[in-house]
Order: C-alpha cells, then structure tokens, then sequence
C-alpha cells in the first residue's frame, strides 16, 4: 500500500505538472498569435498609406473605407479565433471613427489602456484594464489586449497611429476551466494582479481594480505552482500560478485503498475456502484409511477406491492398497500352493509322453519316407526319387533349426528344396532361379524368411495364370542395406486390393489370405523394429515383387552378438 501510494502521488505530480504547462501554453499562444497578428499589420504598407492620407470630406474616406480599410482587419480574426476585434486608433482629424478604425479624442486619452500605453514605454505591450462594453456603455468589463504603436515605415509619420487588438478573454477562461479538475489557475499580470481565475471567470462585476493574488489565506496544505507566461517582453512579469485541492490525491489514495481492500478480503475469502476443501479432504480420506484399517484386522482385504490425490494421505493410502493387495495376493498363493504340489506329479509325466510322442512322430514319418524311397528307386521312379529325398531333407532341417536366426546361404538352400517340391507338383507351370551376390551369402537373416514370400508367389501368383511363370529369387547390397526381393510374372494385384493387403500385413489381425506375407513382416520388425524397410509393389497382370531391407550395420551387429556368445 505504501509503494501503490508513491506511486500515485507520482503520477498525480506529474499529471499536474502536465496540467499546468498545456495551460500555461494554450494561453501563450493566444498572446503571441495576437503579438503576430500587430507584427503583421504594423508591415502593412498600404494601410500605413491610407491611415496617413488627409481626407476632402468623409464621403472621399468612405470610398477609400470601401475599397481599402473594410475587411483589412477583420480578415486575421476567423484564422485566428482567440482574437476579439482588431482596432487602428490615429490622430488623424479627416478620419470618420466607427468599426476598426478611430481618432484618438479625450475619451479615448482618459481610458485606461492609453494609460497603460503611454506608462509603458514598451514598443509591444499586453495590457489587462477594464472598459466600457461595446453595446453597453454603462458598464464595464476586462479587457486583454496587444498594443503596439505602428511606426515601421519613416515615410509615413504625418500621423500618430496605434495598434489595438483584444483577445478573446472566454477562450482564457476555457483553459482554465479545462483545468480546474486537476488545479485551480490563476492568470495574474506583472502587478501579481489576478487577471483571470475559475472563480472570478472572465464577465466580472464592475470594480476599479483587478483584484491582488494573496496566498495568505489560503490554507497551509495547498501545493501551489508558478509558471511564467513566457520570455518575450511583453510578457515579462505574466504568470500563471496553479493551486491542488488535493481531491483527485486524495480519490486516488482512496479508490487503491478500496481495491486493496477487496482484494484481501477475496483473498481472505479464497484461502479460507481452499482451507476448509483441504482440511474437509483430508478428514474424508482419513476416516476412510481408517475403516478399512480395521478391516484388515478382522481378516478383509478391501482396497479403498476413491481418488487417492498427490499429497501425503493419498501417498499412504496408495501404499495401504499396495500393502492390503500383496497380502491377499500372498495368502491366496499359499492356498493354491497345496493343489500345485499334488498336480505336478501329473504334469511331469504329461512331460515325459509329450516328450516320447515327439521323438516318436518324427521318426515314424522318416521311416515311411525311407520305405517309399527304396521303392521308388527299385523301380527306377527317378523323379519321385528326388522329390522324397528334397522332401525329407526339407523335414529334417524344419526339425533341426534351432536357431532363430541363419546365413542367407541356408535359407537359400532351404527355399531351394521347397521350390523343387513345388516344380514336381507343377511340372511345366513355372520356372524358379536365384540372383543371389555371393559377397551376402554369410549374412544372417531370420530363420523362413523368404519361403513363405515364394509359397505366396506360387499360389497366388503363378497358379492362377495359364501361361508359363516364373519366380526370381535376388540379394544383393544397395547403399549399405541388404536388399532381397521375391518376384513372379503372375496376375498381379489390383490398386484397391494391393492397398487393403498392405494394411494387412501391417495390422494386427493374422486373419485372411496375407498371413504367410505379414508373419515374415512381423518377425523382421522385432528384429529390426522401424530400420527395416518393406514393400509390396504390383501391377494387374504383370506381376508382384515383394522385397524388404536390411540395414548392414544391424547384420553385423548381430554377428558381433553372436561372435560373443
């Protein structure tokens, strides 16, 4: 609050400041337009002219009042609005007074400002005095005009002529008046005379003399500020001085004292709220890790379901949860630990006949191949000969791979026996070869990863077409990536198709015709996660190829793996 009061009073200052300098400028520039405007007619050289000529009669100064002297004058007045009227007073006899123009006769030397003129001894001068009203000669009120004796050009000195011209003292009363909500102003003359004030405004009562600026009876507490009008000459002793009631401090302090106090009280509110949630929180959830506390002593493993919350009741009732769900977990382990016991013995010997069967199995379809082997080769069955023997050495490494992961060269060979199968069922359908880069053959690969690709070539691919196929095996190196690829001059697939097999083989459901295609897509990504590359690409009736990428340095990784092991 004291720093917010400071502040304010800053603010206030400076607005005050700003206050007094715009009045201070407003009401100088009124001045020096009505000091530009004599300047400007005292270098008239043709009303110096007419002023001095000595006139037959008044109808020969009428006509020159026509041509000449009419709107000479009143011209300056609607570019310069703070200006009254604009009057030219000479001791020539031949001129007729009236509107701008008059001779200087008594009244004239009796009034006030001939007075202040002639005390003055100024070239310029700005007189405050009182006068007769234009329309009303019976009363009196204040005058500010510019003086100025029109004696520019030597040649015509026949005559005495001077320059009168009024400010409008309303536009003065403005000023200040726009003021007042921040200061009370108070024009006052080299006689420290009160010219003008929001008070006395600018339609006084009649009175003899301005009134004196006095601060003595002001209060002590009133700031007062004095500014000078300006520097010129004719200004000199002109200032304008400015008094603070101090309301608008006084609002100010008063408007941030209200803020801040319903800011508190909004805080208070707020806090107190918070406050009671929290405490009305905590009291809940404690009652409730209490209950079921005693739960737990009378045998009843309860989790309490409500939200926990991040403070440290909700991390004890985590704990209590986690605590309640390992002891529950733990006494029902111990109970079914008896049924385990008396089911091992069981699945032990399930063991051992699934272990038999399986040694069994195998061994008896050998056996049925050797049988049919030795009667085809007495019988010169050459062909089956050879089928049976790819056959059987198929069987046999399907049931000797262990490892997940062989060279290029045995799955080649691997691929190899099943495609000599698939001839022999197909005699002249197709043809099959290998374009294989030697320098990639000792490059280990998941284990049936490029059979099941042929398997789908040669179901999907070549057995639907009349025409002779052919399947190309190819591995090769491109820009640091293995590179294999199955392709076939089948039927090919549609776009629409080819778009749904692809998100097939990407999807997780194994369902559909693209299970063989999306088991190898699925076995190289959790090897090889996002580094591998696959790709499906295919054109109706001229064929698929389905390739994918490895990268090199996730080969040879793997061979370090195993270098180690």
């Amino acid at each position: 609050m004291n720093r917010m009061s400071d502040l304010i009073k800053e603010r206030e200052q400076q607005n005050l400041e700003i206050s007094l300098e715009r009045a201070r400028k407003d009401i100088h520039d009124f001045m020096d337009g009505g000091v530009a405007v004599s300047h400007a007619l005292n270098t008239d050289k043709t009303l110096y002219e007419m002023l001095d000529r000595t006139y037959q009669n008044p109808v020969d100064f009428y006509e020159t009042f026509d041509e000449q002297l009419r709107n000479r004058l009143s011209s300056y007045i609607p570019v310069n609005n703070q200006l009254l009227r604009i009057g030219i007073y000479t001791n020539n006899p031949t001129i007729v007074s009236g509107g701008n123009y008059h001779v200087i006769d008594q009244e004239v030397k009796n009034s006030d400002w001939y007075r202040l003129w002639n005390e003055s001894g100024d070239p310029v001068m700005v007189a405050a005095y009182r006068a007769a009203e234009v329309n009303n000669r019976t009363s009196t009120v204040p005058y500010l005009s510019v003086i100025e004796e029109m004696d520019y050009f030597d040649t015509f000195d026949k005559y005495y002529k001077l320059l009168r011209i009024d400010i409008d003292l309303s536009k003065i009363y403005d000023v200040i008046v726009r003021e007042q909500e921040y200061l009370d102003l108070y024009l006052v003359n080299e006689k420290n005379e009160i010219i003008m004030s929001a008070e006395s405004g600018y339609q006084r009562e009649v009175t003899d003399a301005y009134p004196l600026f006095q601060l003595s009876g002001k209060p002590k507490e009133k700031d007062v500020h004095t500014v000078s009008i300006g520097t010129a000459r004719y200004v000199k002793g002109w200032k304008l001085v400015g008094i603070t009631q101090g309301t608008r401090v006084t609002k100010a302090m008063l408007d941030m004292q209200i803020s801040i106090g319903v800011l508190a009280a909004v805080i208070t509110l707020f806090t107190s709220v918070f406050i009671y949630i929290m405490l009305r929180s905590y009291n809940y959830r404690v009652k409730r890790l209490s209950r079921h506390m005693q739960k737990v002593t009378n045998e009843k493993f309860d989790l309490i379901w409500i939200d926990e919350g991040r403070d440290e009741i909700g991390g004890l009732i985590q704990n209590f949860n986690m605590m309640t769900a390992r002891i529950n977990s733990l006494i029902n382990n111990v109970y079914k630990l008896e049924i385990q016991k008396k089911s091992l013995e069981m699945e032990r010997v399930r063991a051992e006949l699934n272990f038999l069967q399986s040694q069994m199995n195998p061994h008896f379809l050998f056996n049925t191949l050797n049988a049919i082997l030795v009667v085809c080769t007495k019988y010169d069955y050459s062909e089956v000969t050879d089928i049976i023997k790819s056959l059987s050495k198929l069987l046999r490494r399907l049931l000797s791979w262990k490892e997940d992961l062989v060279t290029l060269e045995e799955e080649i060979l691997f691929t190899d026996m099943y495609l000599k199968i698939e001839k022999f069922r197909f005699r002249d359908k197709f043809e099959y070869r290998f374009d294989i880069d030697e320098n990639v053959m000792h490059y280990k690969i998941p284990k049936m990863s490029i059979q099941p690709l042929v398997e789908n070539a040669c179901k999907h691919g070549i057995q639907a077409v009349d025409e002779a196929g052919i399947i190309t095996v190819s591995a090769t190196l491109i820009e640091g990536r293995l590179r294999i690829a199955v392709s076939d001059n089948g039927k090919g697939i549609e776009p629409g198709k080819l778009r749904e097999m692809i998100l097939a083989v990407r999807s997780e459901n194994v369902s559909g015709n693209s299970i063989g295609i999306r088991n190898v897509y699925r076995r190289l990504e959790l090897y090889y996660d996002d580094l591998v590359r696959f790709d499906i690409a295919s054109q109706p009736n001229e064929g698929t190829e389905v390739s994918f990428e490895i990268p090199i340095k996730q080969l040879n990784q793997q061979e370090g793996m195993d270098e180690e092991e």
